[in-house]
């Protein structure tokens, strides 16, 4: 099920520390992820039209902010058993396929993606260095099925707040709610 957008940002709204495993077994954590300048969580999947239509440029705009000392980490809550498409060993793929150089979690038990709210994929939190949320938003302007000149001529929303919650710890207070497909509840 398509949605039209996220509710918007909660500015300020606090962190909610968790501890994920890669599908490899690797834990991660914010506090572990947290980088100078702030940190992203992204709740995407694999198997959504929208994550696979930003996928690239989600991989490229998460290593222009880890070299600008914004932490990266994705998470995938949805139901496996009933979507195998978000299996882990799937996830392990589309990360590979996409060149995504940050930690992809899996969300077991869906308790991460309860406790932020998060409610379709991508949905995007951005968070200064206090683990403050600054920004809710989309990654840019581009729909599902953007051609390649729309694409060049984006508008990178994410990109910049981030880049400003780097510089000033507050995000932009304009801000456009991601959309995308609604998390696979259990």
């Amino acid at each position: 099920m398509a949605l039209l957008g996220t509710p918007i940002c909660d500015f300020g709204a606090p962190a909610t520390p968790f501890e994920l495993a890669t599908p490899a077994g690797e834990m991660h954590s914010t506090k572990s992820t947290l980088g100078p300048n702030g940190l992203l969580i992204a709740f995407i999947c694999n198997h959504c039209p929208y994550v696979i239509a930003i996928a690239e440029r989600l991989a490229s705009d998460a290593r222009t902010l880890q070299n600008e000392g914004i932490g990266v980490l994705a998470i995938m809550s949805n139901d496996y058993a009933g979507y195998p498409a978000d299996s882990p060993a799937e996830m392990v793929k589309f990360a590979a396929r996409y060149g995504f150089d940050f930690p992809y979690l899996v969300d077991e038990t869906q308790e991460v993606a309860r406790a932020y709210d998060a409610v379709c994929t991508p949905d995007f939190f951005g968070f200064n260095n206090k683990l403050e949320l600054q920004y809710r938003g989309r990654l840019d302007d581009c729909r599902p099925g953007a051609s390649a000149a729309q694409i060049a001529d984006r508008s990178p929303d994410l990109l910049n707040a981030m880049r400003m919650v780097a510089e000033t710890g507050d995000g932009p207070r304009d801000q456009v709610a991601s959309a995308g497909c609604s998390i696979k509840w259990r």
